[in-house]
Protein backbone atom coordinates (compact mmCIF):
# COMPACT_ATOMS: atom_id res chain seq x y z
CA UNK A 1 0.00 0.00 0.00
CA UNK A 2 1.53 3.51 -1.06
CA UNK A 3 0.16 7.35 -0.64
CA UNK A 4 1.34 8.98 -3.40
CA UNK A 5 -1.49 11.59 -3.92
CA UNK A 6 -3.72 13.74 -1.92
CA UNK A 7 -7.50 14.97 -2.12
CA UNK A 8 -8.39 18.58 -1.11
CA UNK A 9 -12.00 19.11 0.49
CA UNK A 10 -12.62 22.67 0.46
CA UNK A 11 -15.05 23.36 3.45
CA UNK A 12 -16.56 26.59 4.76
CA UNK A 13 -13.52 28.00 2.95
CA UNK A 14 -10.64 25.89 4.89
CA UNK A 15 -8.83 23.23 2.56
CA UNK A 16 -8.59 20.04 4.45
CA UNK A 17 -6.13 17.36 2.38
CA UNK A 18 -6.36 13.77 2.61
CA UNK A 19 -3.80 10.87 1.71
CA UNK A 20 -5.06 9.11 -1.17
CA UNK A 21 -4.11 5.16 -0.89
CA UNK A 22 -3.14 2.85 -3.47
CA UNK A 23 -3.67 -1.06 -3.19
CA UNK A 24 -2.18 -3.71 -5.39
CA UNK A 25 -4.18 -3.54 -8.18
CA UNK A 26 -7.81 -1.57 -8.23
CA UNK A 27 -8.91 2.23 -7.70
CA UNK A 28 -7.16 4.01 -4.97
CA UNK A 29 -9.14 5.41 -1.41
CA UNK A 30 -9.26 8.58 0.14
CA UNK A 31 -8.24 8.04 4.12
CA UNK A 32 -10.69 9.95 5.79
CA UNK A 33 -9.94 9.05 9.36
CA UNK A 34 -8.82 12.82 10.35
CA UNK A 35 -12.06 13.89 8.50
CA UNK A 36 -14.36 14.64 11.79
CA UNK A 37 -11.37 16.01 13.92
CA UNK A 38 -10.29 18.07 10.79
CA UNK A 39 -13.66 19.34 9.64
CA UNK A 40 -16.50 18.16 12.16
CA UNK A 41 -18.62 16.40 9.82
CA UNK A 42 -18.97 12.87 8.51
CA UNK A 43 -19.68 11.44 5.09
CA UNK A 44 -22.67 9.97 4.13
CA UNK A 45 -22.58 6.67 2.23
CA UNK A 46 -25.86 4.52 2.76
CA UNK A 47 -25.09 0.88 1.58
CA UNK A 48 -21.12 1.98 1.63
CA UNK A 49 -21.12 2.19 -2.11
CA UNK A 50 -17.98 4.02 -2.24
CA UNK A 51 -16.24 3.13 1.06
CA UNK A 52 -13.24 0.89 2.01
CA UNK A 53 -13.70 -0.74 5.63
CA UNK A 54 -11.04 -2.37 5.77
CA UNK A 55 -7.78 -3.35 4.19
CA UNK A 56 -8.04 -7.00 2.66
CA UNK A 57 -5.23 -9.43 0.51
CA UNK A 58 -7.80 -12.11 0.22
CA UNK A 59 -10.24 -11.43 -2.97
CA UNK A 60 -10.14 -9.17 -5.34
CA UNK A 61 -13.08 -7.98 -7.94
CA UNK A 62 -13.08 -5.62 -11.02
CA UNK A 63 -16.76 -5.57 -12.29
CA UNK A 64 -16.55 -3.91 -15.25
CA UNK A 65 -13.85 -6.83 -16.43
CA UNK A 66 -16.05 -9.29 -15.40
CA UNK A 67 -12.44 -10.81 -13.10
CA UNK A 68 -12.79 -12.32 -9.54
CA UNK A 69 -9.18 -13.21 -8.30
CA UNK A 70 -8.45 -15.35 -5.02
CA UNK A 71 -5.40 -14.44 -3.77
CA UNK A 72 -4.62 -12.96 -7.01
CA UNK A 73 -5.61 -16.55 -8.70
CA UNK A 74 -8.16 -16.21 -11.48
CA UNK A 75 -11.28 -18.01 -10.10
CA UNK A 76 -11.50 -19.49 -14.17
CA UNK A 77 -7.82 -21.75 -13.29
CA UNK A 78 -8.93 -22.24 -9.22
CA UNK A 79 -12.21 -23.89 -10.54
CA UNK A 80 -10.38 -26.13 -13.34
CA UNK A 81 -7.37 -27.36 -11.95
CA UNK A 82 -7.90 -27.21 -7.89
CA UNK A 83 -10.83 -28.73 -5.76
CA UNK A 84 -12.18 -27.13 -2.75
CA UNK A 85 -9.91 -27.80 0.16
CA UNK A 86 -6.83 -26.44 -1.77
CA UNK A 87 -8.99 -23.75 -2.36
CA UNK A 88 -9.77 -23.31 1.28
CA UNK A 89 -5.94 -23.33 1.53
CA UNK A 90 -5.36 -20.69 -0.32
CA UNK A 91 -7.97 -18.03 1.14
CA UNK A 92 -6.40 -19.50 4.79
CA UNK A 93 -3.06 -19.05 3.89
CA UNK A 94 -2.36 -17.23 1.13
CA UNK A 95 -1.00 -19.81 -0.98
CA UNK A 96 -1.97 -23.21 -3.06
CA UNK A 97 -0.40 -26.47 -1.29
CA UNK A 98 1.88 -28.62 -2.48
CA UNK A 99 1.36 -31.77 -2.20
CA UNK A 100 2.63 -32.24 1.61
CA UNK A 101 0.87 -29.43 2.65
CA UNK A 102 -2.31 -30.27 1.10
CA UNK A 103 -2.09 -33.81 2.68
CA UNK A 104 -1.53 -32.71 6.53
CA UNK A 105 -4.50 -29.89 6.00
CA UNK A 106 -6.83 -32.68 4.32
CA UNK A 107 -6.22 -34.87 7.04
CA UNK A 108 -6.69 -32.14 9.85
CA UNK A 109 -9.77 -31.27 8.20
CA UNK A 110 -11.29 -34.70 8.26
CA UNK A 111 -10.01 -35.38 11.88
CA UNK A 112 -12.76 -32.83 12.62
CA UNK A 113 -15.84 -33.75 10.57
CA UNK A 114 -17.87 -35.34 12.98
CA UNK A 115 -19.87 -33.23 15.84
CA UNK A 116 -20.25 -33.54 19.15
CA UNK A 117 -22.80 -36.56 19.84
CA UNK A 118 -24.86 -34.13 22.09
CA UNK A 119 -24.59 -31.27 19.30
CA UNK A 120 -26.82 -33.88 17.38
CA UNK A 121 -29.86 -33.51 20.21
CA UNK A 122 -30.06 -29.66 19.49
CA UNK A 123 -32.00 -30.37 15.98
CA UNK A 124 -34.94 -31.93 18.18
CA UNK A 125 -35.53 -28.38 19.50
CA UNK A 126 -36.91 -27.42 15.72
CA UNK A 127 -39.32 -27.74 14.17
CA UNK A 128 -39.50 -30.46 11.26
CA UNK A 129 -40.47 -27.64 8.76
CA UNK A 130 -38.42 -24.91 10.13
CA UNK A 131 -36.03 -22.94 7.11
CA UNK A 132 -32.65 -24.65 7.60
CA UNK A 133 -30.85 -21.16 7.32
CA UNK A 134 -33.01 -20.92 10.73
CA UNK A 135 -31.83 -24.04 12.39
CA UNK A 136 -28.14 -23.30 10.96
CA UNK A 137 -27.51 -19.90 12.55
CA UNK A 138 -28.78 -21.69 16.08
CA UNK A 139 -26.57 -24.95 15.65
CA UNK A 140 -23.24 -23.01 14.42
CA UNK A 141 -23.96 -20.47 17.18
CA UNK A 142 -24.06 -22.96 19.32
CA UNK A 143 -20.22 -24.47 18.44
CA UNK A 144 -18.77 -22.25 21.39
CA UNK A 145 -20.44 -24.14 23.73
CA UNK A 146 -19.06 -27.39 23.34
CA UNK A 147 -15.32 -26.26 21.66
CA UNK A 148 -14.11 -24.20 24.88
CA UNK A 149 -10.37 -24.85 23.44
CA UNK A 150 -10.25 -22.50 20.36
CA UNK A 151 -12.09 -19.65 21.62
CA UNK A 152 -9.24 -17.07 22.08
CA UNK A 153 -8.98 -15.43 19.35
CA UNK A 154 -5.71 -13.31 20.87
CA UNK A 155 -4.43 -17.37 20.18
CA UNK A 156 -2.82 -18.26 16.89
CA UNK A 157 -3.42 -21.89 17.77
CA UNK A 158 -6.58 -21.31 18.97
CA UNK A 159 -7.74 -19.44 15.68
CA UNK A 160 -6.10 -22.28 13.61
CA UNK A 161 -8.65 -25.12 15.41
CA UNK A 162 -11.47 -23.03 15.01
CA UNK A 163 -10.79 -22.31 11.19
CA UNK A 164 -10.66 -26.21 10.90
CA UNK A 165 -13.35 -27.59 12.78
CA UNK A 166 -15.62 -24.95 11.28
CA UNK A 167 -14.34 -25.92 8.07
CA UNK A 168 -14.88 -29.97 8.35
CA UNK A 169 -18.54 -29.50 10.72
CA UNK A 170 -20.16 -27.41 8.20
CA UNK A 171 -20.88 -29.91 5.48
CA UNK A 172 -21.72 -32.61 8.65
CA UNK A 173 -24.13 -29.86 9.81
CA UNK A 174 -25.97 -28.57 6.71
CA UNK A 175 -26.96 -32.33 5.40
CA UNK A 176 -27.46 -33.18 9.51
CA UNK A 177 -30.34 -29.78 8.86
CA UNK A 178 -31.50 -31.58 5.68
CA UNK A 179 -31.84 -35.39 6.96
CA UNK A 180 -33.84 -33.55 9.81
CA UNK A 181 -36.65 -32.09 7.94
CA UNK A 182 -36.73 -35.70 5.64
CA UNK A 183 -37.42 -37.58 8.74
CA UNK A 184 -34.15 -39.49 8.37
CA UNK A 185 -31.23 -40.89 10.43
CA UNK A 186 -28.17 -38.36 10.33
CA UNK A 187 -25.79 -40.17 8.59
CA UNK A 188 -22.07 -39.84 10.12
CA UNK A 189 -19.07 -38.21 7.86
CA UNK A 190 -16.92 -40.64 5.45
CA UNK A 191 -13.50 -39.98 5.94
CA UNK A 192 -12.36 -42.07 2.97
CA UNK A 193 -13.98 -39.82 0.72
CA UNK A 194 -13.21 -36.59 -0.87
CA UNK A 195 -14.82 -33.43 1.08
CA UNK A 196 -17.96 -33.00 -1.19
CA UNK A 197 -18.60 -37.11 -2.04
CA UNK A 198 -18.58 -37.05 1.92
CA UNK A 199 -21.21 -34.32 2.12
CA UNK A 200 -23.52 -35.87 -1.00
CA UNK A 201 -22.79 -38.98 1.03
CA UNK A 202 -23.96 -37.32 4.52
CA UNK A 203 -26.57 -35.56 2.54
CA UNK A 204 -28.30 -38.63 0.48
CA UNK A 205 -27.27 -41.59 1.99
CA UNK A 206 -29.21 -43.91 3.91
CA UNK A 207 -28.16 -46.76 6.31
CA UNK A 208 -29.70 -48.76 4.17
CA UNK A 209 -27.46 -49.32 1.43
CA UNK A 210 -24.21 -47.89 0.27
CA UNK A 211 -24.60 -44.67 -1.69
CA UNK A 212 -21.53 -44.39 -3.99
CA UNK A 213 -21.21 -40.76 -5.54
CA UNK A 214 -21.35 -39.74 -9.02
CA UNK A 215 -18.38 -38.32 -10.08
CA UNK A 216 -19.72 -35.99 -12.40
CA UNK A 217 -22.33 -34.29 -9.65
CA UNK A 218 -19.26 -34.20 -6.76
CA UNK A 219 -17.60 -31.88 -9.46
CA UNK A 220 -20.35 -29.99 -9.78
CA UNK A 221 -20.49 -29.97 -6.32
CA UNK A 222 -17.75 -28.95 -5.89
CA UNK A 223 -16.98 -26.31 -8.38
CA UNK A 224 -20.10 -24.45 -6.88
CA UNK A 225 -18.31 -24.61 -3.30
CA UNK A 226 -15.47 -23.02 -5.27
CA UNK A 227 -17.60 -19.92 -6.85
CA UNK A 228 -18.85 -19.41 -3.82
CA UNK A 229 -16.41 -19.40 -1.23
CA UNK A 230 -15.40 -15.87 -1.59
CA UNK A 231 -16.59 -12.57 -2.90
CA UNK A 232 -14.87 -9.92 -1.31
CA UNK A 233 -16.61 -7.20 1.14
CA UNK A 234 -20.32 -8.31 1.12
CA UNK A 235 -23.11 -8.10 3.14
CA UNK A 236 -22.17 -11.16 5.23
CA UNK A 237 -18.32 -11.02 5.12
CA UNK A 238 -19.01 -7.19 5.99
CA UNK A 239 -21.24 -8.80 8.93
CA UNK A 240 -18.89 -11.32 10.08
CA UNK A 241 -15.73 -8.64 10.35
CA UNK A 242 -18.30 -5.97 12.39
CA UNK A 243 -18.76 -9.24 14.64
CA UNK A 244 -15.43 -9.89 14.90
CA UNK A 245 -14.70 -6.56 15.30
CA UNK A 246 -16.35 -6.55 19.19
CA UNK A 247 -13.54 -9.61 19.82
CA UNK A 248 -16.83 -12.16 20.16
CA UNK A 249 -15.51 -15.81 19.45
CA UNK A 250 -15.62 -17.43 15.60
CA UNK A 251 -18.17 -19.21 16.01
CA UNK A 252 -20.38 -16.94 16.99
CA UNK A 253 -19.08 -14.70 14.00
CA UNK A 254 -19.90 -17.37 11.31
CA UNK A 255 -23.48 -17.96 13.09
CA UNK A 256 -23.83 -13.97 12.17
CA UNK A 257 -22.64 -14.50 8.88
CA UNK A 258 -25.24 -16.92 8.00
CA UNK A 259 -27.80 -14.59 9.49
CA UNK A 260 -27.62 -12.32 6.59
CA UNK A 261 -26.67 -14.95 3.95
CA UNK A 262 -30.21 -16.00 4.76
CA UNK A 263 -31.92 -12.36 2.97
CA UNK A 264 -33.08 -12.91 -0.40
CA UNK A 265 -31.16 -9.84 -1.69
CA UNK A 266 -28.13 -12.01 -1.08
CA UNK A 267 -27.59 -15.75 -0.37
CA UNK A 268 -31.17 -16.35 -1.24
CA UNK A 269 -31.31 -15.18 -4.78
CA UNK A 270 -30.39 -18.39 -6.20
CA UNK A 271 -33.59 -19.82 -3.72
CA UNK A 272 -35.65 -16.80 -5.33
CA UNK A 273 -34.58 -17.52 -9.45
CA UNK A 274 -36.55 -21.15 -8.77
CA UNK A 275 -39.37 -19.63 -7.31
CA UNK A 276 -39.47 -17.44 -10.08
CA UNK A 277 -39.10 -19.94 -12.56
CA UNK A 278 -42.04 -21.80 -10.54
CA UNK A 279 -44.38 -18.33 -11.13
CA UNK A 280 -43.42 -18.51 -15.03
CA UNK A 281 -44.19 -22.12 -15.14
CA UNK A 282 -44.34 -22.74 -18.67
CA UNK A 283 -42.17 -21.91 -21.64
CA UNK A 284 -44.92 -20.25 -23.28
CA UNK A 285 -45.08 -17.90 -21.13
CA UNK A 286 -41.77 -16.86 -21.37
CA UNK A 287 -42.45 -14.00 -23.42
CA UNK A 288 -45.19 -12.55 -21.53
CA UNK A 289 -42.49 -12.74 -18.30
CA UNK A 290 -39.92 -11.07 -20.25
CA UNK A 291 -42.37 -8.36 -21.53
CA UNK A 292 -43.47 -7.91 -17.81
CA UNK A 293 -39.55 -7.10 -16.57
CA UNK A 294 -39.05 -4.54 -18.96
CA UNK A 295 -41.82 -2.42 -18.06
CA UNK A 296 -41.12 0.07 -15.03
CA UNK A 297 -44.72 -0.11 -13.61
CA UNK A 298 -44.83 -3.85 -13.12
CA UNK A 299 -43.80 -5.40 -9.41
CA UNK A 300 -42.44 -8.47 -11.41
CA UNK A 301 -38.50 -8.67 -11.17
CA UNK A 302 -36.49 -11.04 -13.59
CA UNK A 303 -34.03 -12.75 -10.61
CA UNK A 304 -30.94 -14.53 -11.86
CA UNK A 305 -29.88 -11.35 -13.87
CA UNK A 306 -27.34 -8.91 -13.41
CA UNK A 307 -25.05 -7.95 -10.62
CA UNK A 308 -24.53 -5.38 -8.83
CA UNK A 309 -20.63 -5.29 -8.77
CA UNK A 310 -19.92 -7.26 -12.44
CA UNK A 311 -20.92 -5.45 -15.35
CA UNK A 312 -19.67 -7.72 -17.60
CA UNK A 313 -20.70 -11.51 -17.21
CA UNK A 314 -20.46 -12.82 -13.93
CA UNK A 315 -17.34 -14.51 -14.35
CA UNK A 316 -18.41 -17.95 -11.86
CA UNK A 317 -21.72 -17.76 -14.32
CA UNK A 318 -19.65 -18.49 -17.06
CA UNK A 319 -18.14 -21.68 -15.12
CA UNK A 320 -21.46 -22.28 -13.52
CA UNK A 321 -23.31 -22.58 -17.09
CA UNK A 322 -20.68 -24.95 -18.12
CA UNK A 323 -21.38 -27.01 -15.20
CA UNK A 324 -24.91 -26.29 -15.24
CA UNK A 325 -25.30 -28.27 -18.94
CA UNK A 326 -22.16 -31.24 -17.77
CA UNK A 327 -24.99 -31.66 -14.99
CA UNK A 328 -28.10 -31.68 -17.14
CA UNK A 329 -26.35 -34.32 -19.54
CA UNK A 330 -25.04 -36.82 -17.24
CA UNK A 331 -29.15 -36.43 -15.99
CA UNK A 332 -30.77 -36.39 -18.96
CA UNK A 333 -32.67 -33.66 -17.45
CA UNK A 334 -33.27 -31.41 -20.78
CA UNK A 335 -36.55 -32.38 -21.02
CA UNK A 336 -37.30 -31.36 -17.22
CA UNK A 337 -40.20 -28.47 -17.66
CA UNK A 338 -38.13 -26.47 -15.62
CA UNK A 339 -35.09 -26.61 -17.18
CA UNK A 340 -36.13 -25.78 -20.40
CA UNK A 341 -37.64 -22.85 -19.09
CA UNK A 342 -34.55 -21.73 -17.76
CA UNK A 343 -32.68 -22.37 -21.07
CA UNK A 344 -35.51 -20.31 -23.03
CA UNK A 345 -35.00 -17.26 -20.57
CA UNK A 346 -31.25 -17.75 -20.78
CA UNK A 347 -31.28 -17.97 -24.55
CA UNK A 348 -33.43 -14.74 -24.55
CA UNK A 349 -31.20 -13.41 -21.65
CA UNK A 350 -28.12 -13.52 -24.08
CA UNK A 351 -29.45 -12.84 -26.74
CA UNK A 352 -31.97 -9.74 -26.24
CA UNK A 353 -31.16 -6.35 -26.97
CA UNK A 354 -32.93 -5.10 -23.80
CA UNK A 355 -30.71 -7.38 -21.80
CA UNK A 356 -27.63 -6.89 -23.95
CA UNK A 357 -27.54 -3.05 -23.29
CA UNK A 358 -28.49 -2.97 -19.84
CA UNK A 359 -25.93 -5.64 -19.14
CA UNK A 360 -28.09 -8.30 -17.39
CA UNK A 361 -26.19 -11.67 -18.36
CA UNK A 362 -27.60 -14.46 -16.26
CA UNK A 363 -25.59 -14.41 -12.73
CA UNK A 364 -24.18 -17.38 -10.54
CA UNK A 365 -27.44 -17.50 -8.82
CA UNK A 366 -29.51 -18.41 -11.53
CA UNK A 367 -27.19 -21.15 -13.28
CA UNK A 368 -26.45 -22.73 -9.69
CA UNK A 369 -30.07 -22.74 -8.09
CA UNK A 370 -30.64 -24.72 -11.32
CA UNK A 371 -27.80 -27.22 -10.80
CA UNK A 372 -28.75 -27.74 -7.49
CA UNK A 373 -32.17 -28.97 -8.02
CA UNK A 374 -30.74 -31.18 -10.42
CA UNK A 375 -28.51 -32.39 -7.88
CA UNK A 376 -31.56 -33.34 -5.87
CA UNK A 377 -30.88 -30.80 -3.07
CA UNK A 378 -34.31 -28.97 -2.09
CA UNK A 379 -35.03 -24.99 -3.00
CA UNK A 380 -35.08 -24.77 1.33
CA UNK A 381 -31.45 -26.06 0.63
CA UNK A 382 -29.74 -23.79 -1.61
CA UNK A 383 -28.64 -20.90 0.67
CA UNK A 384 -27.35 -23.83 2.97
CA UNK A 385 -25.38 -25.09 0.22
CA UNK A 386 -23.84 -21.06 0.01
CA UNK A 387 -23.14 -20.83 3.76
CA UNK A 388 -20.78 -23.83 3.69
CA UNK A 389 -19.12 -22.61 0.58
CA UNK A 390 -18.80 -19.37 2.28
CA UNK A 391 -17.56 -20.38 5.18
CA UNK A 392 -13.76 -20.08 4.46
CA UNK A 393 -13.91 -17.18 3.24
CA UNK A 394 -15.53 -15.58 6.19
CA UNK A 395 -12.84 -17.24 8.23
CA UNK A 396 -10.29 -16.12 6.25
CA UNK A 397 -11.71 -12.37 6.07
CA UNK A 398 -11.96 -12.85 10.16
CA UNK A 399 -8.42 -13.95 10.80
CA UNK A 400 -7.32 -10.94 8.77
CA UNK A 401 -9.10 -8.69 10.51
CA UNK A 402 -7.96 -10.29 13.67
CA UNK A 403 -4.23 -9.64 12.33
CA UNK A 404 -4.96 -5.98 11.11
CA UNK A 405 -3.20 -3.25 14.28
CA UNK A 406 -5.32 -0.74 12.36
CA UNK A 407 -8.71 -2.61 12.96
CA UNK A 408 -11.14 -0.85 15.64
CA UNK A 409 -14.64 -2.06 16.80
CA UNK A 410 -16.96 -1.27 14.28
CA UNK A 411 -18.68 1.93 14.72
CA UNK A 412 -20.63 3.96 12.04
CA UNK A 413 -22.28 6.82 12.32
CA UNK A 414 -25.20 8.91 11.07
CA UNK A 415 -27.05 11.47 9.93
CA UNK A 416 -29.31 12.28 12.56
CA UNK A 417 -32.91 13.41 11.15
CA UNK A 418 -35.14 13.12 13.96
CA UNK A 419 -36.22 15.61 16.53
CA UNK A 420 -34.47 18.82 17.86
CA UNK A 421 -33.49 18.57 21.68
CA UNK A 422 -37.00 19.32 23.73
CA UNK A 423 -38.51 19.00 27.54
CA UNK A 424 -40.96 16.23 28.82
CA UNK A 425 -44.47 17.98 29.75
CA UNK A 426 -45.84 15.79 32.19
CA UNK A 427 -48.77 13.21 31.75
CA UNK A 428 -51.64 14.95 32.71
CA UNK A 429 -50.49 18.28 30.57
CA UNK A 430 -50.38 16.25 27.22
CA UNK A 431 -53.03 17.60 24.77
Amino acid sequence: MTTQRTATLTLDGKANEFPILSGTIGPGVIDIRTLYGKTGTFTFDPGFMSTAACKSSITYIDGDKGELLYRGYPIEQLAEHCNFLETCYLLKNGELPNSAQYADWEMRVKSHTMVHEQLTRFFQGFRRDAHPMAVLVGVVGALSAFYHDSLDINNPEHRLVAAIRLIAKMPTIVAMTYKYSMGEPFMYPRNNLDYSANFMHMMFGTPCEEYKPNPVLVKALDRILILHADHEQNASTSTVRLSGSSGANPFACIAAGIACLWGPAHGGANEACLKMLEEIGDVSRVGEYIKRSKDKNDSFKLMGFGHRVYKNFDPRAKLMRETCHDVLNELGLHDDRLFKLALALEKIALEDDFFIEKKLYPNVDFYSGIVQRALGIPVPMFTGIFALARTIGWIAQWHEMIGDPEQKIGRPRQLYTGAAPRSVTPLGKRT
